[in-house]
């Protein structure tokens, strides 16, 4: 069942920072694109792309286990194929991440039993920045 918009709205107005896996430097990209964004409404993205150095003014990490543990990650957004959706879960559920959103086509059963069962909130199938736009959310204040 998907989420309600009372629970996507609590998510988005709560969170700061937002770990994008999978982001890339090209601006024609989705990822990028929802990356831009999500920076432009207050949001600090973190970019987990080992292949690339920086995006978008952002150090990027070569998984979510890589950004520093001072770096508080509200949101692991995934922009990666639904096979691969498990691994980063776990990482993101052993780093304490409550929230684990899938991007619009890619979904994983296994991974959100495993984001609910540790307490957390998952979305699957779903563009954070479309579901923040319909909404019609403002931006936030600054990361904490």
């Amino acid at each position: 069942m998907p989420p309600s918009d009372a629970v996507i709205r609590e998510v988005l107005t709560r969170a700061r920072t937002i770990a994008i896996v999978g982001l890339s430097d090209k601006p024609e990209r989705d990822s990028n694109e929802v990356a831009r964004y999500m920076q432009s409404k207050g949001y600090r993205v973190i970019p987990v792309n080992p292949a690339v150095a920086e995006v978008l003014g952002e150090k990027s990490y070569p998984s979510v286990a890589a950004i520093p543990k001072e770096i508080r990650v509200d949101i692991v957004d995934i922009f990666r194929r639904s096979d691969q959706v498990l691994p980063i879960a776990q990482e993101a559920i052993r780093r304490g991440v409550k929230v684990v959103w899938m991007q619009l086509g890619i979904d994983s059963a296994e991974a959100a039993s495993l984001v609910r069962e540790a307490g957390g909130t998952d979305f699957e199938n779903l563009c954070i920045m479309t579901q923040h736009r319909r909404l019609g959310l403002p931006a936030v204040g600054p990361a904490r």
